[in-house]
C-alpha cells in the first residue's frame, strides 16, 4: 500500500496537468492514472486505479454542475420535461427527449385536433395548464414569439419554472428587445433561459452525431442556466454558455446570419477574378479581333478562365500570408507588442483562413480546367495541325529538351503545391486542427503553406521560363498575366525571408515575449523601484500565452 500523502501529491499534479487539453496517461510504480477534462477547462478529474478510500472520495475542486440541488436528477426516466406547442419543433423536442430516457408532456392550445402518431410513443398529449402542472422543473416554449401573450393565464403554474426559449429572430439587428427578453417581461416570475434555437429539428431527430452539436445557452438565473445546460448534456450536446439574457439578441441572430466572416474574402476573389478574366479578355480577344480581325471569342469559357484561376489562387495565397508580415513589420517598427494592430489589419488576419481555402478552391478549379484542356475540339484540331505542319516541313523529330524538362519541372511543382494545400485544407478542418498541438498546427499552417507559395512560385516561373524577356509576350504592351500575378507572392516571399535574419528574427522573437524598446515606455525611478515595479521588458518574460486548444 502507497502512503496516503503519496497520493494527495500524485492528485494534485495530475489536476495541475488537466488545467489544458490535453490528456496525458502514465504509469507510477504500476499505477496508471488519467487526468481528463469533462468539458470545462477549469475543472479537472482524477481517476485512480487501486486508490485508498476513506477521505479521498471527498473532491478537492467542488464541481457546481453536479451538486443534485441545481441540476436534473441523474434518472431521466425521473424527470417530466414539459413543451408548450404541437408544431414541427416541439415534435422533435419530444422525439430526443424520450429517445434519452425524459417523460414528456406536451401542452397544446386543443390536443384533440393533433393528429395520432404525430408524436412518440410515451408523450402525454394534455392541454397547456395540465401539461404545465405536470412538468417539474424545465418548460420548453416551442412556439412562435407572436402567440407568446396567449401564455400569459399560466403565470401562475410557470411561477418558478425554468422556461426555455427555442425562438428565432425574424430579421437581424433590429435593436429591439430579443424574444427572451419580452418572454422573461411577460413571465417574472420565471426563470427563463434562452437555447436550442440553433438546433435544427434534423438535427435533434437524428441525433447530435449528424447535426451541429453546439447549443448557445444565455440566461441571467445561473442555477436554470445550470440546470438548462445539463439537459443539453444529457440530450448528447455541446452546450456553451453565453452570459447573460442581454446576450439571447446575438444567440438569436445567429440562424439567421449567411456566412459571416466570408463576405470579405468572397469579396476579394470575385473582383480578383473579374479583374484577372477582364484582363485576360482584352489582351487575348477583344485586341486581336479589333487590330487583325482574329476571332478567339471560343477561348472565353476554357481556356480564358484557365488563365484566371491560377492568378487568382496565387495572390489570394499571397495574401493569406501578408497580414502577418504586416503585423510582425509594425512590431518591430513599434518595438513593442502592446500596441494595438489598426482594425482593418485585425480584421484581416481574421479572414486568413477563409482566404486560404477560397485559394485553394481556384487552385483545384485550375488542375481540373488543365485536365479537360486536350478535351477540347480545338485542341485537337490544333494538335492535327501542328502534326500536318511538321509532315510538310518534313521534320521527323520534335524533341526539344530544354522544354521536356521545362514542362516536366512546372508540371510537377504545381502538383505538389496542389498536394500541400490540400493538407493545408484538411488541417483547417476543426476535428483536424484541434488534434493537432499548437507547434503541429502552427508548423502546418506557416511551414508548410510557406512551401506550397514557394511550389506555386515555382510553378509559374517554370511555366513561363523565359518567355516574359521577349518582346512578342508583351502585345499592346500588356504585359502576360501570370507576370502580374507573380508580383505579390515574390514580395511576400521576399519579406519573409527578410525577417528570418537572425538580427529580425531575434528581435520579434523578444517582443512577443514581452520586452520593448526603451523608447516606448518611461524610464524606472526610484520611485518605481520602492514600490516594486517591474519594468515592462522584465515583467514581459512571464507574460501567459494562449494556445490554440
Amino acid at each position: 500500500m502507497k502512503p496516503l500523502s503519496y497520493y494527495y501529491l500524485l492528485c494534485i499534479l495530475c489536476l495541475i496537468g488537466s488545467q489544458g487539453t490535453a490528456c496525458c496517461t502514465g504509469v507510477l510504480h504500476g499505477h496508471s492514472y488519467l487526468p481528463y477534462t469533462d468539458g470545462r477547462s477549469d475543472v479537472g478529474r482524477i481517476l485512480l486505479s487501486n486508490m485508498p478510500l476513506g477521505d479521498m472520495r471527498t473532491p478537492l475542486l467542488s464541481n457546481s454542475f453536479d451538486t443534485p440541488e441545481e441540476s436534473l436528477p441523474c434518472d431521466p426516466g425521473n424527470t417530466t420535461v414539459g413543451i408548450l406547442g404541437s408544431g414541427d419543433y416541439s415534435r422533435s423536442l419530444a422525439v430526443r427527449l424520450v429517445a434519452c430516457g425524459y417523460r414528456v408532456v406536451v401542452g397544446s392550445r386543443d390536443p384533440k385536433h393533433i393528429a395520432t402518431g404525430q408524436f412518440p410513443d410515451g408523450v402525454q398529449l394534455l392541454t397547456q395548464r395540465e401539461a404545465m402542472v405536470g412538468t417539474e422543473k424545465v418548460v420548453f416554449a416551442a412556439l412562435y414569439p407572436e402567440h407568446y401573450h396567449t401564455l400569459v393565464g399560466l403565470r401562475d403554474v410557470l411561477a418558478g419554472k425554468v422556461l426555455v426559449d427555442v425562438s428565432n429572430a425574424t430579421k437581424l439587428n433590429s435593436g429591439e428587445p430579443s424574444n427572451a427578453e419580452r418572454l422573461a417581461e411577460l413571465f417574472p416570475e420565471s426563470r427563463v433561459v434562452k437555447g436550442f434555437n440553433v438546433v435544427s429539428a434534423w438535427a435533434l431527430q437524428t441525433g447530435a452525431h449528424d447535426g451541429s452539436r453546439q447549443v448557445l445557452i444565455s440566461s441571467d438565473c445561473p442555477e436554470a442556466k445550470r440546470t438548462v445546460i445539463q439537459l443539453a448534456r444529457c440530450m448528447s450536446f455541446l452546450a456553451v454558455d453565453m452570459g447573460g439574457l442581454a446576450s439571447s439578441r446575438h444567440v438569436e441572430d445567429a440562424p439567421l446570419r449567411l456566412f459571416p466572416s466570408w463576405g470579405g474574402p468572397l469579396m476579394v476573389t470575385f473582383l480578383l477574378i473579374l479583374f484577372f478574366y477582364g484582363y485576360n479578355f482584352l489582351r487575348g480577344v477583344l485586341m486581336p479581333y479589333l487590330s487583325r480581325g482574329q476571332n478567339n471569342f471560343y477561348q472565353l469559357p476554357l481556356e480564358t478562365m484557365n488563365e484566371t484561376l491560377p492568378a487568382v489562387a496565387l495572390v489570394i495565397l499571397a495574401l493569406v500570408y501578408l497580414p502577418g508580415l504586416w503585423a510582425a513589420t509594425l512590431q518591430l517598427v513599434r518595438g513593442t507588442k502592446y500596441s494595438h494592430f489598426p482594425g482593418w489589419l485585425d480584421h484581416w488576419m481574421g479572414r486568413r483562413k477563409q482566404l486560404g481555402l477560397l485559394s485553394f478552391l481556384c487552385a483545384g478549379l485550375h488542375a481540373v480546367y488543365s485536365m479537360c484542356l486536350t478535351l477540347r475540339k480545338a485542341s485537337q484540331y490544333r494538335l492535327l495541325d501542328a502534326a500536318y505542319r511538321q509532315v510538310k516541313a518534313g521534320v521527323e523529330h520534335s524533341w526539344e529538351e530544354p522544354q521536356v524538362w521545362r514542362s516536366d519541372f512546372y508540371l510537377s511543382s504545381g502538383i505538389l503545391g496542389l498536394g500541400v494545400l490540400t493538407l493545408l485544407a484538411i488541417t483547417s478542418l476543426p476535428s483536424v486542427g484541434n488534434a493537432l498541438s499548437w507547434r503541429e498546427f502552427t508548423f502546418v499552417q506557416s511551414g508548410l503553406g510557406y512551401a506550397a507559395l514557394t511550389l506555386s512560385i515555382m510553378h509559374t516561373l517554370f511555366f513561363s521560363w523565359d518567355f516574359a524577356f521577349f518582346s512578342f509576350a508583351y502585345p499592346y504592351y500588356m504585359p502576360p498575366t501570370y507576370l502580374l500575378a507573380l508580383i505579390l507572392p515574390c514580395l511576400v516571399l521576399v519579406g519573409r525571408l527578410f525577417l528570418a535574419l537572425p538580427c529580425l528574427a531575434f528581435r520579434l522573437a523578444k517582443i512577443r515575449r514581452g520586452w520593448e524598446s526603451p523608447c516606448h515606455h518611461p524610464p524606472q525611478t526610484q520611485e518605481d523601484t520602492a514600490n516594486g515595479v517591474l519594468p515592462r521588458d522584465l515583467s514581459g518574460d512571464v507574460t501567459i500565452f494562449t494556445c490554440k486548444n
